[in-house]
């Protein structure tokens, strides 16, 4: 599992253009699924029937789409304008090593004015509007290669750090997938009294895309999403931020079922999971956002992975976490009555 989130995390597939990995998404799910399908949005769903075939559902779900970059312009010398495609920190450009995914996939870095040549009240960020990526090729050719429109990847490579901590980009979240198939391996060999639906969704970055499309068709009886929430570091403060090794967090507020969390609640302290809590008021920021008003509205409970520098190419992890969110949510769905569930609000 380990292998696989590094393997994961070395693809490319921002939002809108996550076919450079459903193949790995889908070839990673098929062992522990009957069939798995790519609808045409570019959701991959895999499916574990239950042995009645009018038996409830539970989608388990996380996205893989990764924040990046897409060419909006071509300079006369051959250096290439960009835009963002999600979430894009301007601060961690310059320097960057891009992949630019045009006729052929090219090399490429975002460079940074040298200090040498700056001037006073250049102290700021530079914004993404003044940066440019660099292919070393003269102009002529690059327009040869190139189209706007065509996306830009970031090319770091993850790595293991110490002690189970590792480092990549695109862990938001793809790292949340793996713990789905930590779920599903815990799994193994044990039937369960309804249909699991476990979905890896696109376009999470750029507006919670693919999994309001795949909850309306799908249509669960309730489902659980995972995702990253904030790790801990030493300029973070206090609020709502988890420490590297702490296990999985637990969601609690109005965008998630008071029935799944106080169950999730009561299983990590039954199993002895490590689990903290996470008071969201309003907007969980995730794909449980969209799930729970799809189709009349999904019972929906959110589960996430402490992660240091979200949004960077350096995200940090420690797989604990990455373990507990599994081994806790395979407990949950091991003590689910679907048929308490349906019942909290009548009373």
């Amino acid at each position: 599992m380990k292998n696989a989130l590094l393997q994961l995390a070395a693809k490319d597939g921002m939002s809108g253009f996550e076919f450079s990995l459903t193949e790995v998404v889908s070839n990673l799910l098929a062992p522990y699924c009957a069939s798995v399908e790519r609808d045409p949005m570019g959701n991959v769903v895999g499916v574990i029937p239950a042995k009645n075939p009018d038996a409830k559902s539970v989608m388990l779900e996380a996205h893989i789409d990764g924040i990046g970059l897409m060419v909006s312009g071509i300079s006369e010398e051959g250096f290439l304008s960009f835009v963002p495609v999600g979430g894009v920190d301007s601060a961690i450009l310059p320097g960057a090593e891009v992949r630019v995914w045009g006729k052929e996939v090219l090399y490429g870095v975002i460079g940074a004015k040298p200090p040498h040549l700056q001037t006073g009240g250049q102290d700021k960020a530079t914004a993404i509007k003044d940066m440019y990526i660099d292919l070393g090729l003269c102009g002529e050719v690059v327009r040869q290669k190139v189209s706007v429109g065509d996306m830009v990847c970031f090319a770091e490579e993850p790595a293991a750090l110490c002690n189970d901590v590792f480092s990549g980009k695109s862990f938001d979240d793809r790292a949340g997938l793996i713990s789905l198939l930590l779920c599903l391996e815990n799994l193994k060999g044990k039937e369960l009294p309804f249909t699991i639906y476990v979905v890896a969704a696109v376009q999470e970055e750029v507006g919670l895309r693919g999994a309001t499309m795949v909850s309306e068709r799908l249509s669960p009886d309730c489902a659980f999403v995972v995702d990253v929430c904030h790790g801990d570091t030493p300029d973070a403060g206090s609020e709502s931020i988890f420490k590297l090794g702490s296990g999985a967090v637990i969601s609690f507020g109005p965008n998630i079922h008071p029935y799944l969390s106080s169950l999730a609640k009561e299983v990590a302290e039954k199993e002895n999971i490590a689990a903290s809590f996470d008071a969201d008021g309003g907007d969980t920021g995730t794909d449980a956002w969209a799930v729970q008003v799809a189709n009349g509205g999904i019972p929906v409970l959110l589960l996430s992975i402490p992660l240091r520098y979200m949004h960077t190419t350096v995200e940090t992890l420690h797989f604990d976490d990455v373990q507990a969110v599994g081994d806790l949510l395979a407990a949950i769905l091991q003590n689910l009555d679907l048929e308490v569930l349906a019942c909290t609000f009548q009373n």
